[in-house]
């Protein structure tokens, strides 16, 4: 007999080995430190145009620009300077892995309810414009009730991680195109009073705590049955007691800084 019988083809078969080359092959850099697949595009001084190897994809044009003049948002990026176009995040991811990286790291230099800065710190790899050597750049964004709008709101850390990422890449890369990330999608006919409404419509936000804190432990009606709390405060002139000149003129919860609405908190919670 000739035929193979199904257990003999089974353990051929299995005996077949699959090449994983072809990923690693892709990623190969060569002696300048730039991919062996990619056509890089450069600048007249030999440096890398990064802005000229962002794929159409992942630009678009950037309506606030357009809106703020009173114009129509053309449907295409066909013919938009740089500063008429935002970049996506993922084009942003797309360049950092064309340029190479060690690895990224986030410090929350601030995180508060309604204020979250960070700043990205990113370990590029070298190549012939850093003379064979890696390089360390960082940049810093935030992420505020002020400058966030809808979902973003309830995710103020990822926002301005995303932010810091986004301005630290096209930075050190020299493109000068904004980030989508990095833009305030907030309300831009806004006005101020409007913002602090906002603001103050957190749950969660330090005036807001403090209006509760007042209601429950005071018996405050409102926010003139607080300002005599202040006032009986100030008057006492007891070591710890909270005194402060601005207070007359606070009309609202509203105009009370973070900073003051935490310590009146810890001052309620003294008496």
């Amino acid at each position: 007999m000739t035929g193979k019988t199904k257990i003999q083809e089974k353990a051929e078969k299995s005996k077949i080995k699959t090449s994983n080359s072809k990923g690693p092959e892709l990623y190969k850099r060569d002696e300048n430190g730039l991919l062996e697949n990619i056509l890089y595009e450069f600048n007249e001084d030999g440096s890398i145009n990064w802005r000229a190897m962002i794929k159409e994809e992942h630009l678009f044009p950037n309506r606030s620009w357009f809106q703020s003049r009173g114009k129509d948002t053309p449907r295409t990026i066909e013919g938009l300077a740089d500063h008429q176009l935002l970049i996506k995040l993922a084009g942003i991811k797309e360049l950092a892995k064309l340029r190479g990286f060690r690895g990224v790291t986030y410090d929350i230099i601030k995180c508060e309810q309604d204020h979250v800065a960070v700043t990205c710190s990113m370990d590029f790899i070298g190549n012939y414009e850093t003379g064979g050597d890696g390089i360390l750049f960082q940049d810093s964004a935030n992420a505020t009730l002020d400058n966030t709008s809808s979902f973003a709101t309830k995710f103020l850390e990822t926002i301005a991680c995303n932010r810091a990422f986004v301005r630290c890449v096209r930075n050190f890369l020299n493109v000068h195109i904004v980030g989508d990330d990095e833009i305030d999608k907030s309300n831009p006919q806004q006005t101020t009073s409007t913002s602090v409404s906002t603001k103050n419509s957190n749950p969660f936000s330090p005036s807001t705590t403090l209006m509760k804190k007042a209601k429950s432990s005071l018996g405050c009606s409102d926010f003139s049955d607080f300002k005599n709390h202040i006032r009986e405060w100030w008057k006492a002139k007891v070591d710890g007691v909270y005194q402060n000149k601005n207070v007359t003129n606070w009309n609202d919860w509203s105009d009370i800084s973070d900073k003051d609405a935490r310590i009146l908190i810890g001052v309620i919670g003294n008496q």
